[in-house]
Parts: structure tokens; C-alpha cells; sequence
């Protein structure tokens, strides 16, 4: 059985589940930062309490929000841990949604896997009104 834990992930476990995907390295105080300016996260643990992945929302909390670091380890990918956290940050979203009023829920997702996001709801960009997304890395 899957639980999903709300707001409780250490730095190492968040840095661990980076680097069971091979993403970038990121420091420890990076880490601690990311986790402490989100609007929410959660993670995902099996029954024998292992770690399978976590996933973020950042943002302005009421007109902007990102689905930022979604991960899921290797071995789990395939088995609906994604959906669980996307489904869960998606409705957290909702609740900060203000009445009578639209959010914008973003995401970045790697090449290739639109599909999965495009089932939750998401729109592969770009399409005929909105252009592609971008990106810009700020190094020393």
C-alpha cells in the first residue's frame, strides 16, 4: 500500500531521490531552500517505508502555480506513484484557487514525456495560441 506524506522530506532524501533520476546536482543549502520557499510538497513511501518519489508546488499560491521536481525512483515508475502526486498537487492548487477566479497550473516535463501529463489534464506546449516554453540557467 502507497502513503502519500504531506510536507516531510529531509534534504537528504530530497537530494537522493535527484540523483536516483541522474538529474543535476544541486547543494544542500539549494535543496533546503527549495523545499523550504514551496507551497507544498509531498513524497510517496511503500509499505516497508521506502522512499519512491516526491514532487513539489511553487508559486504565487494564487495565479501562477508550478508542478516542480516531480520524481518517481526507477524501480516504481509505471506503477501509478506519478498520478498520486499529480492528482494530490493538482488539488492542492484547487484549494488555493481563489473564487470566481483562474489559476495557471505549469509544469516542465522531460522530453518524451508529455503523454503522461497530457492524461492528467496538461497541454503539450506549443500549440497554436501558446508558444513553446523556455528555459534559462543562471551559473557563476
Amino acid at each position: 500500500m502507497l502513503k502519500l506524506i504531506e510536507n516531510e522530506l529531509s534534504i537528504e532524501e530530497y537530494l537522493g531521490l535527484r540523483a536516483s533520476v541522474g538529474w543535476k546536482t544541486v547543494s544542500e543549502e539549494q535543496a533546503r531552500r527549495a523545499l523550504a520557499g514551496s507551497l507544498f510538497y509531498l513524497c510517496v513511501k511503500d509499505e516497508t517505508g521506502k522512499l519512491l518519489g516526491m514532487g513539489r508546488l511553487v508559486g504565487d499560491g494564487a495565479y501562477i502555480c508550478y508542478i516542480q521536481d516531480l520524481i518517481v525512483v526507477p524501480e516504481a515508475q509505471g506503477k501509478g506513484v506519478g498520478s498520486m502526486m499529480i492528482t494530490r498537487l493538482s488539488a492542492y492548487a484547487e484549494e488555493l484557487k481563489l473564487p470566481d477566479s483562474t489559476m495557471m497550473l505549469c509544469l516542465m516535463c522531460a522530453k518524451g514525456r508529455e503523454p503522461f501529463y497530457e492524461k492528467h489534464g496538461f497541454t503539450a506546449r506549443p500549440t497554436d495560441t501558446l508558444g513553446p516554453g523556455m528555459i534559462r540557467y543562471l551559473t557563476e
